[in-house]
């Protein structure tokens, strides 16, 4: 793990490991890096080790889905002098109960206190750590939060407020990762016909304005003036959202090999005229 060519992709200098240090790197990160599923939509399966990682996302200035970014997060973590402790959480999207543990974040410790840190939940995840003890609501950039227990599955659950309520995003425990459990789920999640990432094209990247999202087609953008959408007609415009937008250094055959992918799954929107 070469931290200072991390912390230049990210564009800041070493953070101190204390609470203002993680807010830092846990935002920089998300700005600086998208997350982006092009591998598994292309029937790839993401290298997980932290050599491959960090060759895609520091290297070739990739982005990639919670299994890649939380790894590299959490390695920069550990180096910076970090306490931090893997969680496998299960994601529920407004389910009352989780799926499969298909979801990467961590616990970091400091000064005995507890906080979530996660760089990889994509749209509706929170850009900043969050102190795991309180029960309060949370406010953060990308909305306000608040964790719930649910005793019967033995969970903590990270709820977001929306229009409709509260919306529960995934619930963990505190069982102990190992590196073949991340391996294990990386390949489901990037293979399964029930997962989500086979078959759709899912990004999301936060800037200093808001947030900037894409669903196969079907562009989203947020900002403290509000949301305005629209849906991409070409692969000649998605090759420039992707490297515009979301800052990834997509080139005119990965664009038409998203196209047509996306084509096969029935996703492209055709536009009206």
């Amino acid at each position: 793990m070469d931290l200072e060519r991390y912390y230049r992709r990210l564009g800041i200098d070493r953070p101190s490991p204390d609470v203002a240090g993680l807010r830092r790197l846990q935002s920089a990160q998300m700005n600086a890096v998208t997350f982006e599923n092009i591998d598994p939509l292309l029937g790839i399966v993401p290298d997980v080790s932290l050599e491959g990682i960090f060759d895609k996302i520091v290297e070739r200035g990739r982005g990639g889905y919670c299994f890649e970014l939380n790894t590299l997060f959490g390695a920069a973590l550990r180096e910076t002098g970090f306490d931090a402790k893997r969680v496998m959480a299960r994601v529920r999207n407004g389910a009352p109960q989780g799926a499969n543990r298909s979801h990467l974040a961590w616990i970091v410790t400091i000064n005995g206190e507890e906080w979530l840190a996660d760089t990889g939940f994509g749209g509706s995840g929170t850009s900043i750590p969050l102190p795991l003890a309180s029960r309060a609501v949370q406010q953060a950039p990308t909305g306000r939060y608040r964790f719930t227990k649910d005793e019967a599955a033995g969970e903590l659950v990270l709820e977001r407020e929306t229009p409709g309520g509260w919306y529960s995003l995934f619930g963990f425990d505190r069982v102990p990762v190992r590196d073949a459990d991340i391996e294990a789920a990386n390949f489901v999640t990037a293979r399964w016909e029930k997962a989500p990432f086979p078959s759709n094209l899912m990004l999301s990247r936060h800037t200093q304005e808001g947030r900037i999202s894409l669903l196969n087609t079907a562009l989203r953008t947020e900002t403290a003036d509000g949301v305005t959408k629209r849906t991409i007609g070409s692969s000649e415009e998605m090759q420039a959202v992707l490297a515009g937008d979301f800052a990834l250094p997509v080139d005119t055959p990965l664009a038409m090999d998203i196209w047509r992918r996306l084509e096969s799954f029935g996703r492209i929107e055709r536009l009206a005229g």
